[in-house]
């Protein structure tokens, strides 16, 4: 027997009603939130960023391919890993399809990963995946923009992520969860797993989104968001909101998508 709320058409109704009300005010908010996010100063862009490309060695201006605006995902996929961060993966499933929308709204698409280009391409080529994807392998750009750190950083108390400070990383951080080395977050020693890494080289690596703009001939900077500031892009989860029992988590259950059924 269902231990949840039952109750006829009538009464569904009515707490429907108070609940289409609330999710008004939020898409309201929403839209005030995007409007907050455009008005951002821009923050020009001198250094010269190089990256690899299935086109060749391009720029950071290259990237931009002819537009005027330009969305990065910051991938986690160290050149350590043997494979993508499952988490970027199961974002990356749900941004493949839109990039040609992207692009005839006059924005470029790419993901930016730290590891070599033939990684990139064989995990792309495994997923199926149709998105531009460019290797900032020997750049500054991922350091730059807060999505990789040092292990002299991670030791030391130096990572600045998501716009705070974390505290240095208790040794010996293989095995260990983020709970027992930040303290305030859920298990990654299985999805490091993942990747072929221990949580320790796993982390150094973050997920994030960057926006820039090209005007004049210059790039800026807009806009970056981390950690659950992607939720949003996360597609399984806004269709999870929506399902009856949610996100019903307990603990890691997304794999990369041909890895479902192998334990």
């Amino acid at each position: 027997m269902t231990a949840h709320l039952t109750g006829t058409r009538e009464d569904w109704l009515t707490a429907r009603l108070e609940l289409l009300a609330a999710e008004k005010e939020l898409t309201r908010r929403s839209d005030e939130l995007a409007e907050q996010r455009q008005a951002l100063p821009w923050v020009r862009i001198d250094k010269e960023y190089r990256f690899e490309t299935e086109e060749g060695s391009a720029s950071l201006k290259d990237l931009f391919r002819g537009r005027s605006q330009l969305l990065v995902y910051h991938f986690m996929f160290g050149p350590d890993y043997t494979a993508g961060c499952p988490s970027c993966s199961s974002i990356a499933d749900g941004f493949n399809g839109i990039v040609v929308h992207l692009e005839n709204h006059d924005v470029a698409f790419s993901a930016v990963s730290r590891a070599p280009p033939a990684k990139l391409e064989a995990f792309k080529q495994r997923m199926g995946w149709t998105f531009p994807w460019a290797s900032s392998f020997g750049s500054d750009f991922n350091h730059d923009f807060s999505v990789w750190f040092t292990e002299d950083e991670q030791r030391a108390g130096g990572i600045e992520y998501n716009y705070r400070r974390e505290p240095p990383a208790r040794e010996p951080l293989a095995g260990k969860t983020v709970q027992e080395w930040r303290g305030n977050e859920g298990p990654v020693a299985e999805i490091a797993a993942m990747t072929g890494t221990d949580v320790a080289t796993y982390t150094r690596d973050r997920p994030g989104v960057s926006a820039f703009t090209l005007e004049d001939g210059i790039v800026y900077h807009t806009y970056s968001s981390y950690a659950r500031g992607l939720d949003g892009l996360w597609g399984v989860y806004q269709w999870l909101d929506r399902a009856p029992k949610g996100r019903n988590e307990t603990g890691v259950w997304w794999r990369h998508h041909d890895r479902y059924g192998q334990g």
